[in-house]
């Protein structure tokens, strides 16, 4: 097998910033920072959503409605072809 030609396959520690959650595995990822981890040196990945945290594992369904999408979306269409009713209106 030739050297220097596959990627550096390592155990790393995958930290979920919404929830504190950190687990270990193996990835080939090019990490800047290390974190001490059950008292050993890991490279250190941050991530925003994991199965800790997604609601699809967890059950915990939320909406988030950034900026009035859905009050724009209905001031401009109404309620022209919904089959729901349109809320406060």
């Amino acid at each position: 097998m030739k050297t220097d030609t596959h990627p550096d396959y390592r155990e790393v520690v995958f930290h979920d910033l919404s929830c504190d959650f950190k687990f270990v595995t193996r990835s080939t990822i090019a990490t800047r920072e290390t974190i001490k981890h059950e008292g050993k040196d890991y490279p250190l990945v941050k991530i925003e959503v994991s199965a800790e945290s997604h609601p699809f594992y967890t059950g915990k369904h939320k909406i988030v409605d950034t900026a009035g999408r859905v009050e724009k979306f209905r001031q401009k269409f109404g309620a022209v072809g919904s089959k729901t009713a349109v809320a406060n209106g």
